[in-house]
């Protein structure tokens, strides 16, 4: 595991439940006696909130891909510097919404940047800090990108920049996602979240409870 503690990631295309899921395990894990922090990204900490918001907005700025390979990293450095490690260090189970899975498939395989450079920047700006598990939450592209743009309506968020790419942008992000997890099956689980909301849910805690007990 990562230090003292446990760093469990969640990650998937838009849409597929992430956030449902954290909270979920979240109440599992204590229930079990862990001590559990809840965390995202973009996102974490202050700073990371307002980077957030520069690289989500659907009506924001146009970033060139290594523009927002760059940012997508600043906001991770803060966010392992003053959340997840001192979380680990203290023996806690971390929980992140989205970690390095999603730069991998988003602004690799998604923008086209190249894998060695996303790894380089990643070993800057977290130390090569890598979840002990993290579980990709797999659904048709078309299905999570409705789910998605419902849930950014009725909450009137103004984050729907990547909603707005095309279908063969997010059939690739999907991909890598599929193809990391097959590369590393020690590391990765693939839940398929084409489901309703408590089995999908419920597959999430078996997978992740399991690993703990390893």
């Amino acid at each position: 595991m990562s230090g003292q503690g446990v760093f469990i990631a969640l990650d998937g295309v838009d849409g597929g439940g992430k956030t449902g899921a954290v909270a979920a395990l979240e109440r599992v894990l204590t229930a079990q006696g862990y001590d559990a922090v809840v965390t995202r990204e973009p996102g974490g900490t202050e700073a990371g909130l307002a980077l957030r918001r520069l690289l989500l907005s659907e009506h924001g700025y146009d970033w060139t891909p290594v523009a927002e390979l760059l940012l997508m990293n600043a906001a991770r450095a803060q966010h392992v510097e003053r959340v997840i490690r001192p979380a680990l260090a203290a023996g806690r189970a971390v929980l992140s919404d989205r970690y390095v899975a999603a730069t991998i498939a988003f602004q690799g395989a998604g923008r086209g940047l190249a894998l060695p450079r996303i790894l380089e920047l990643h070993r800057m700006a977290t130390g090569d800090l890598w979840p002990d598990l993290t579980v990709i939450l797999d659904i048709d592209v078309r299905r999570g990108l409705a789910r998605s743009r419902l849930r950014n309506a009725a909450a009137s968020l103004d984050e729907g920049r990547f909603e707005a790419l095309d279908l063969a942008f997010h059939e690739r992000v999907r991909q890598s996602y599929l193809d990391q997890a097959a590369a590393r099956p020690d590391r990765y689980a693939v839940i398929d979240a084409d489901r309703p909301e408590a089995e999908v849910q419920r597959d999430v805690e078996a997978r992740v409870l399991a690993a703990l007990r390893r």
